[in-house]
């Protein structure tokens, strides 16, 4: 069976230095394509940081989308032959900005997701997204996305989920908060579960670090299509990359038992 090799790379942007982290992830898409690695995810803002005192300091941050770190991903896709998704600050029109993510494909083609769901002080700096998850048929298979707290809306997952994706892509940055002794973090733990029940693998890229009095799990983690980590799942507060190798026909196989099929047991007429 054919996989698919995926990184995630656990990196810590700089807040507003669009250069250095241009550099920082020119560095991990190449050591990514250095591993035969045919598809790399980033965390969410990789591009910008993401702990920004307002609307108007995002803004300056923000880029188009022919602005200068999609333009060397673009060029990057196309001379290493491999997928990128990765989050960076939209600029939008009138002064606003998206929390967004990218997923750019060796021939150039371009697909952005907007946040549709913005946690906590992200809903005074930006304009969420209305779209639904994007579902990209790549070269590779069909390959979906969405950001950090859009993986917390069990029903959001699920479109994708129907939309027939084999993988779904999560850039996210998930701050640190208190958790029992010896417990893994919660959204990790949600990882998990949205993979299993729809039958669907999952990277999810956290970043690291500290930005402004933030401090992040840095739980990035690959899951199969049981729920299960490949790569991953433990809170590793430090850069770290993670490799898989993803067969991504088991995503297309929805049957749990001889009579249990996760999408068809449905019955959205009760619910």
């Amino acid at each position: 069976m054919t996989s698919l090799r995926v990184v995630c790379h656990q990196l810590a942007p700089r807040i507003g230095d669009a250069d250095y982290n241009r550099a920082l992830t020119e560095r991990a898409i190449r050591a990514a394509a250095s591993l035969d690695a045919q598809l790399i995810v980033l965390p969410e803002l990789i591009q910008s940081g993401y702990a920004f005192t307002d609307q108007k300091e995002a803004h300056m941050a923000s880029e188009t989308l022919d602005g200068p770190t999609l333009v060397l991903w673009k060029n990057l896709a196309r001379e290493l032959g491999i997928i990128i998704v990765a989050g960076f600050c939209e600029r939008l029109s009138e002064g606003r900005v998206a929390n967004s993510a990218a997923l750019i494909e060796p021939t150039g083609r371009l697909t952005v997701y907007r946040k549709a769901h913005l946690w906590d002080r992200e809903k005074l700096i930006f304009t969420p997204g209305d779209a639904a998850p994007p579902v990209v048929e790549t070269a590779v298979g069909r390959i979906a996305m969405m950001i950090c707290y859009d993986l917390e809306l069990p029903e959001w997952v699920r479109l994708p989920a129907l939309a027939q994706a084999n993988l779904l892509c999560a850039p996210v940055n998930w701050p640190h908060s208190t958790r029992p002794p010896g417990e893994r973090p919660a959204e990790i733990v949600r990882v998990q579960a949205n993979a299993a029940v729809n039958r669907l693998f999952i990277a999810a890229c956290d970043r690291h670090g500290a930005e402004r009095g933030v401090n992040w799990v840095g739980g990035s983690v690959i899951v199969d299509a049981d729920g299960y980590p490949l790569a991953g799942a433990r809170a590793h507060p430090q850069e770290q990359q993670l490799v898989a190798d993803l067969p991504l026909a088991q995503a297309r196989d929805k049957s749990i038992s001889a009579y249990n099929h996760v999408h068809q047991d449905r019955r959205p007429e009760l619910y």
